[in-house]
């Protein structure tokens, strides 16, 4: 016997075994009115009245649907209401540029699309077939009464969700991931991270940004309660852990670097010590940062490694057995590294060092561009575009953007290993490390940083950072010059485009390398 995997199983098995059980805690302040707590037969409710709707708009099967939001009960919904019935959901980045927006709508034939409120004016040139402004309107049209939809015969290799990358393309690629893509990965999620019906989860992470790593999909389908957090502020991570008992989070590093900050101001204990687990991955934080993690908060730190064209899971690194007489800087200094291949993934570094990938989880191709995906899966393998090395126990080292090594005198230099001597410094609060030309070494390594408040470009010099550096690196990979910034330019997610950073510095050179 075969059963199609869908992502409609996660939100069936919620509503049969979890039914009357508080599922969802929505976001109280926002602009539309909040669901307050919903249990997983209200959740599933929901769901089949916004596929009826779909269906009264004569939305067929295999239509998209286009959600600009921020977190949120409805969004959640859309996971199952929109792909669960056989449409494709596409969740856009929140933070982009009307135009960015326009293109992504208009490129992926959205037909449907839902806008949030505190985007409407921004996004009122936006157009599609259907526009709607999420409120209490379309609570009426499309989430409320007792409906039962079409439902479409779905294949598991049917797409599901289309997810645009902000990598460094001109313009966004729409990854088409599928039912067995997302079913595959949300299993593996939570395997792999140990979740059960007793965890209570935090979306701190976006939901649009790969599906919230496929974190919607597996508590629903294992019972955990979710926590909608609209807007990621340290202390309101602290106030919310204390208030809900939550026991799991997932984050870029930014969101470590909020919290640690907001728990230097925390009158009394820690909320979640020898409780949470958070989860990160984006870039991996310096083995100080993760020191504190343990340290500092109590809470147990694991990093995955995955791109959106992975749905996003390929490896993992969480703390083992054979780990529990280490000291906690020699744990960190582990759990920095991007990790071992989660369950059925095959994992190679080509002769150029970059990372490929075979997996159930890998995308089935970019929406409209099939020249990009012959590229992306040339001979049966995902190229990441990520630079690394795996090691005889098997652990990966992301290295860095495999455009973003730094070449310096016929010596690659990885950008991570030198920002993590950087971030050793007291006054150091942000930093990132690029190749600029040089004519005699092709290219030397400049460090942008961003000091902490207590310190200022007076106290902490050029000279002094570069000392430092090297005094924990090699000669030839600490930074030849050193520019102090007011803020660094991250995306959504929390990640540097080093592209960006580096154009300056390029401009008017025909290579880019040097």
């Amino acid at each position: 016997m075969e059963v199609p995997l869908t992502v409609s199983d996660f939100l069936d098995r919620a509503e049969v075994v979890y039914g009357d059980r508080a599922a969802v805690v929505d976001e109280p302040d926002q602009p539309a009115p909040s669901w307050g707590t919903l249990t997983y037969k209200d959740i599933a409710k929901r769901a089949r009245a916004q596929a009826a709707a779909l269906d009264r708009l004569g939305v067929d099967a295999g239509a998209r649907v286009a959600v600009v939001s921020h977190n949120s009960a409805r969004l959640l919904t859309s996971f199952f209401g929109v792909s669960g019935y056989g449409r494709v959901l596409v969740p856009v980045n929140f933070r982009l540029r009307t135009d960015e927006v326009a293109y992504i709508v208009e490129h992926s034939g959205a037909e449907v699309l839902l806008v949030d409120p505190e985007l409407a004016d921004s996004l009122k040139d936006v157009k599609a077939r259907h526009r709607f402004v999420i409120g209490a309107e379309t609570d009426a049209e499309f989430f409320t009464g007792d409906h039962e939809p079409v439902r479409h015969a779905i294949d598991e290799n049917d797409t599901a969700t289309i997810n645009y990358t902000s990598g460094t393309t001109a313009r966004p690629k729409g990854v088409q991931l599928t039912h067995r893509n997302l079913w595959l990965n949300a299993v593996l999620m939570g395997l792999h991270l140990g979740v059960s019906d007793r965890d209570v989860y935090l979306h701190t992470l976006p939901m649009f940004h790969a599906n919230g790593w496929g974190m919607p999909y597996v508590v629903t389908g294992l019972g955990a309660k979710q926590i909608v957090l609209r807007k990621v502020d340290g202390t309101e991570i602290l106030r919310r852990i204390q208030e809900h008992g939550v026991t799991l989070l997932n984050g870029a590093p930014t969101v470590i670097a909020m919290v640690l900050a907001a728990a230097k101001e925390w009158e009394g204990e820690i909320p979640g010590r020898d409780r949470v687990r958070i989860v990160v991955a984006g870039a991996p934080p310096p083995s100080t940062v993760i020191q504190q993690v343990e340290d500092v908060l109590g809470w147990q730190f694991n990093q995955i490694y995955g791109l959106t064209e992975t749905a996003p899971l390929v490896t993992v690194n969480r703390t083992r057995q054979e780990w529990d007489g280490l000291s906690s800087l020699e744990r960190a200094q582990n759990l920095m590294r991007a990790g071992v291949p989660s369950l059925g993934t095959q994992m190679v570094t080509d002769p150029e060092g970059e990372v490929l990938v075979r997996s159930n989880v890998v995308l089935a191709g970019y929406w409209e561009q099939p020249e990009e995906s012959e590229r992306a899966l040339a001979e049966d393998w995902f190229h990441t575009g990520d630079g690394g090395v795996i090691g005889a126990d098997g652990y990966l080292t992301i290295s860095d953007r495999k455009k973003d090594v730094i070449i310096t005198g016929g010596e690659n230099v990885s950008s991570i290993e030198v920002e993590d001597a950087l971030y050793k410094h007291p006054g150091v609060a942000e930093c990132a490390v690029i190749g600029v030309p040089d004519d005699k070494w092709g290219e030397t390594i400049k460090a942008l940083v961003v000091l902490k408040e207590d310190h200022s470009s007076r106290a902490t010099t050029e000279a002094e950072v570069i000392k430092h550096c090297k005094g924990l690196i090699a000669g030839y990979k600490a930074p030849t010059s050193v520019e102090f910034r007011e803020t660094l330019p991250r995306t959504a997610t929390g990640k540097l485009q080093k592209f960006k950073l580096r154009e300056p510095y390029w401009e008017g050179r025909e290579r880019k390398v040097n």
